[in-house]
C-alpha cells in the first residue's frame, strides 16, 4: 500500500500526508516523493502520520527539504515510534504519539511495551511502566519516572529517573535535556551532567563495564 495525500478543504487546515502501514523496500522520503509528483497540494502546512516507520533527523530534514521545495510547510509528525517523536522534536515540529497501547485485560497477559505519557512530572509525582516508558513533557526536581525498560523524555530530565527496574542492564535513559537529581539503570546509580548538552542533540545514560555512562544521543536513539 502506498502513501497517501490528503489535501485539505481550505487554506485553514492542514494537509495530511500518510505514510503506508508498513514499511517497504521504499524510503519514507521516495514515498513521499511518489505520492507528491502525482498530486501536488496548494502551498500550506503538511502534517505527516508516521505509523511506525522509524524516522531518524536526517530522514525528517530531507522530508522538510522536498516539502519546502513546494511551498509546503511540515507542522506537525504523528508517530507510533518514540525514536520518531524525539527526532521531530529536535526539528521544532509538533508531534502526537496517538493512542497508547491498552493495559491487558487478562491474568498472565504480557504488558504494554511503551507506556506514552503526556505531561510535566512534578515533584511527589511518581510515572512508572512495566516496558519502557516515553514522557512528553519535563521532569522536575522531586518527581520520578521509572520503568522495566528504557525511560525516554521529550524534555528536561531534573528528578529522579530508574530503567531497567527489574535489573535489565541495557535499559537506556534518554532525555533533550539530561539533568537529573539522580540516575539509577538497573541497580548502578550516578548523578547527572552539570553542562548544557550539544544543540540539536538529546542525551541518553547507558552501562559501560559497569558504570553509568552519559553521551550526546542522536534523536533516533540508535547507538
Amino acid at each position: 500500500m502506498a502513501a497517501a495525500l490528503i489535501q485539505a478543504i481550505d487554506g485553514q487546515q492542514p494537509h495530511l500526508l500518510r505514510l503506508p502501514a508498513q514499511e517497504g523496500s521504499a524510503s519514507a522520503l521516495e514515498e513521499v516523493r511518489y505520492v507528491l509528483g502525482s498530486r501536488q497540494p496548494p502551498p500550506g502546512s503538511v502534517v505527516l502520520e508516521a505509523g511506525r516507520w522509524l524516522l531518524r533527523l536526517p530522514d525528517l530534514r530531507q522530508l522538510q527539504e522536498l516539502l519546502g521545495a513546494l511551498q509546503l510547510d511540515l507542522v506537525r509528525v504523528a508517530s507510533r515510534r518514540p525514536e520518531t517523536l524525539v527526532a521531530a522534536a529536535a526539528l521544532g515540529l509538533d508531534t502526537d504519539p496517538g493512542p497508547a497501547r491498552p493495559a491487558p485485560s487478562a491474568a498472565g497477559a504480557p504488558a504494554s511495551d511503551l507506556l506514552v505519557h503526556r505531561g510535566t512530572l512534578r515533584a511527589g509525582d511518581h510515572l512508572q511502566g512495566e516496558g519502557s516508558v516515553l514522557l512528553l513533557g519535563d521532569v522536575n526536581p522531586g518527581a520520578r519516572i521509572s520503568a522495566a525498560g528504557n525511560v525516554l523524555v521529550w524534555g528536561r530530565l531534573r528528578g529522579v529517573a530508574h530503567a531497567g527496574v527489574g535489573g535489565e542492564r541495557g535499559s537506556r535513559i534518554v532525555a533533550l535535556q539530561l539533568r537529573p537529581l539522580q540516575l539509577r539503570i538497573a541497580d548502578v546509580v550516578a548523578r547527572g551532567p552539570e553542562g548544557l548538552p550539544p544543540l540539536g542533540l538529546a542525551e541518553q545514560a547507558t552501562l559501560v563495564e559497569g558504570e553509568i555512562r552519559i553521551d550526546p544521543a542522536a534523536p533516533d536513539f540508535s547507538g
